[in-house]
């Protein structure tokens, strides 16, 4: 008896490792889900509504036909301080063209983030996104993090870090945009 138990055990584990060996095979051959992406050149860019520093909201839908830049960015990030001072420049000189820019801070410290921004002298609004919902809907993972936006409300360019090389495919970019 004791042996056909142990055969019994033997076959039912055998068929158990089948079982599992061919789901994984099954498994291995079906396509990996495709990851949940918001925001991505030619997708539409995601709405939002967010508090400013100083003046009004901002609701990103009331911009289309409006080229906008979105810039997302931190206290903590060297790189975004050049990167608001340079979209400054941009502002100034394309803002009567129909350029719209807002940095969007996704830092947890919003007293550190009001002092950073005083310290930027930029004049485009600075948002606040303390709960990371914007941040979250635009995929950011890294800062400063760029957004350039074109007047049909689709998402035309994204850059992650700042340089110069960057700064010029953007700065090429928005003059593209703005000339449509």
């Amino acid at each position: 008896m004791a042996g056909q138990r142990q055969r019994g055990v033997l076959r039912s584990r055998s068929t158990a490792w089948g079982a599992l060996t061919a789901a994984l095979a099954i498994a291995w051959t079906l396509p990996a889900p495709a990851a949940r992406i918001h925001a991505a050149p030619g997708l539409a860019a995601p709405d939002f509504a967010l508090r400013a520093f100083a003046g009004p909201n901002v609701r990103l839908s009331e911009h289309i036909g409006q080229v906008v830049v979105i810039s997302f960015w931190g206290v903590g990030c060297d790189a975004c301080r050049g990167e608001l001072a340079a979209l400054q420049q941009d502002f100034g000189r394309y803002g009567a063209q129909g350029l719209r820019v807002y940095g969007v801070e996704v830092a947890d410290d919003q007293v550190g983030a009001l002092s950073f921004a005083r310290g930027t002298h930029v004049t485009f609004p600075l948002l606040l996104d303390p709960a990371k919902t914007v941040a979250r809907l635009y995929d950011v993972d890294s800062l400063p993090m760029t957004v350039l936006i074109g007047r049909d409300g689709k998402i035309r360019q994204v850059v992650r870090d700042f340089n110069e090389t960057n700064r010029r495919a953007c700065e090429d970019e928005l003059r593209t945009l703005l000339a449509e």
